[in-house]
């Protein structure tokens, strides 16, 4: 038995599971009565406890007003009303979350049709799995209809499953799209089923390509025959053997270019995400390696030729019919198999593709599928060694609490806040900026590997890592606030939470909600919180404190007006959380910053009265 599982194996095991259910079959079927309505049409039906959305893959494109002089990947947030939210954010460095310009605005033409939003919510009412599914350019949009409903159902608990097969479908975003889908662990809810020579999904359907009249040609003889399957004649393919050859050989072209793009600088290219289904006359394999499908696809297209392109695109039906059984026939009928198992699943993927007996390639595809096991291991291995690291840095974190309680004890009632904004030169001070300081540098450096895509892309949804940094947030972000009001960085930069507030703050920040919305919160609280809850706090009474100073000091009731509405909005927010216990005992401490608001405050009140009327 192999000691470490490997991504290859485990799209394996995914693919070989698919093709043993009637999911794909009934995908197809569906697919196929979408193809037969026209184009933009779309099909929603239930099978059992199933339900289905097909997009129809006939489509117009280019759509009406796609501009040839526009970038042909355009920022996903692009979406106005905002159905991807959830995929709009980006880290520093990275490219933003980008899909094709044409393939967006077909989506956003079915997504406001109240026919197809009723339907779809139907299913959700009335099933537990919703599979979205389209062929050609329909798999684009389901996989674009896949993440809305993703996006959507998050808010949702307990959650509805999700799963978007797409069969031979363009690509649809870049780099930044894929990691997105992968840091929200929807990788496996994508499967893109692939003939291993077939154009279409290698093609990035830009505006080099799509206005020419070898397109065109193609691809009305593949419309005509997505409509009508049983009455097409390929004689009447208006196309010549240069023009097929100068079409395959763009496919291969294109898939050069991204094979040979260096890591990080696909920003601006076209590139994978979710599991590929590569199917051939001999059996299928699994891959979710981005690098490796990208290879995979070029390889499998150089043991083509141009005359594959017409027939290929128009197989899938005959394919899936077949999968079940080659499933079974490539367990049972594979012979002279290395005693490893691992040798042996590549050897039995290198035959189900038909690259085994290519001389050529055989060596360069196991390369292929290997690599997809050395590159699963290292964010593995750097998650391991960061909780190490975490357990190293635990008693700086004990240390600051031991601090906090000193500073709640103390005769001087001062709480944990404004003892750290006031101290002295003091060695315990000092030490306790120093521990501050030493948690910033690691935590900051969690959120660097993050964004560089070194861990694994499920880390941030792992309940040990998204407790402890909540802990480190309610813990350390009030000395940060303390700190930044302490050297007057407000005068310089504003006040915090818009100016000052650190990057990982705001994602600990939605990790933590994200969390909070699959889970119930308990029982109400009988006593004053640890840490208050809300990490900002101190920084909201820093400009609370300030619109107070302001009333007292302006006379002009248009001037008043607005800060007197914040202040009432912030003193009914503040008791909100006292009186829930939601705040640490340091909030309410005599002579804390928020004690001496409140009651400033309170004393204002009697004797001010705006004028709320102003014209």
């Amino acid at each position: 038995m192999d000691a470490e599982a490997s991504p290859f194996e485990t799209s394996e095991m995914l693919g070989t599971f698919l093709a043993s259910t009637p999911l794909p079959k009934e995908a197809w079927r569906v697919c196929s009565t979408a193809n037969a309505m026209g184009c933009g049409a779309f099909v929603v039906e239930q099978v059992g406890g199933v339900g289905y959305v097909a997009f129809s893959g006939i489509q117009q494109l280019p759509v009406p007003d796609w501009d040839p002089n526009r970038s042909m990947l355009v920022p996903l947030d692009a979406a106005s009303h905002g159905p991807f939210a959830l995929l709009k954010c980006h880290y520093d460095g990275e490219e933003p979350v980008m899909v094709h310009a044409g393939l967006l605005h077909l989506f956003l033409h079915y997504h406001p049709r109240p026919d197809l939003q009723s339907q779809i919510h139907s299913l959700l009412a009335e099933t537990k799995l919703i599979v979205i599914t389209g062929h050609s350019i329909g798999g684009s949009i389901a996989f674009l209809a896949a993440l809305w409903l993703l996006s959507y159902l998050k808010s949702i608990f307990p959650p509805i499953s999700v799963l978007c097969i797409g069969f031979g479908s363009p690509f649809l975003g870049n780099k930044s799209l894929s990691r997105a889908i992968l840091r929200e662990s929807w990788s496996g809810s994508f499967c893109n089923v692939m003939s291993t020579h077939d154009i279409m999904p290698r093609l990035s359907l830009d505006h080099s390509l799509v206005p020419t009249p070898q397109w065109q040609a193609l691809i009305r003889f593949w419309y005509t025959y997505m409509m009508s399957p049983n009455s097409i004649n390929f004689a009447n393919l208006q196309l010549t053997e240069e023009d097929k050859a100068w079409l395959f050989y763009l496919a291969v072209a294109n898939m050069e270019r991204l094979v040979h793009a260096e890591e990080g600088s696909g920003g601006r290219s076209f590139w994978p995400f979710g599991n590929y289904l590569f199917c051939s006359e001999e059996g299928a394999i699994c891959l979710d390696n981005a690098v490796s499908v990208n290879k995979m696809m070029h390889l499998m297209l150089r043991i083509g030729s141009p005359n594959c392109i017409t027939e290929e695109h128009l197989k899938y039906g005959r394919y899936v019919e077949r999968l079940p059984h080659q499933s079974l026939k490539r367990s049972f009928m594979e012979g002279d198999l290395s005693e490893s198992s691992y040798e042996a699943s590549l050897s039995m993927a290198l035959n189900s593709m038909g690259a085994s007996r290519q001389l050529s390639i055989a060596p360069i595809a196991k390369d292929c599928l290997k690599m997809t096991r050395r590159m699963g291991r290292s964010p593995n291995l750097k998650a391991a060694n960061l909780s190490i690291k975490l357990s190293k840095i635990a008693p700086y974190n004990l240390e600051i609490q031991w601090y906090k309680a000193c500073c709640d004890d103390s005769n001087e009632q001062r709480g944990y806040y404004d003892s750290f904004k006031h101290r002295g030169a003091s060695k315990r001070e000092f030490k306790i900026n120093m521990n501050r300081i030493m948690l910033e540098a690691f935590w900051d450096g969690v959120v660097r590997m993050m964004d560089r895509n070194e861990l694994p892309h499920d880390l941030h949804k792992s309940s040990k890592w998204v407790t402890a940094s909540q802990v480190y947030m309610l813990l350390v972000e009030p000395l940060d606030i303390a700190e930044y009001y302490r050297s007057g960085m407000h005068h310089k930069k504003g006040h915090y939470i818009s100016n000052g507030r650190a990057r990982r703050y705001e994602i600990f920040d939605q990790l933590w909600i994200e969390r909070v919305c699959r889970k119930k919160l308990g029982n109400r609280r009988t006593r004053y919180a640890g840490s208050t809850q809300d990490s900002c706090f101190w920084a909201r009474v820093e400009e609370a404190k300030e619109w107070l100073d302001k009333i007292k000091r302006d006379s002009k009731p248009a001037n008043r007006a607005p800060l007197w509405d914040r202040l009432i909005e912030f003193e009914t927010y503040a008791m909100k959380k006292v009186e829930g216990l939601e705040v640490s005992t340091d909030v309410v401490a005599k002579n804390s910053s928020f004690s001496l608001w409140l009651e400033g405050w309170r004393a204002s009140k009697s004797q001010i009265y705006p004028l709320k009327d102003i014209n």
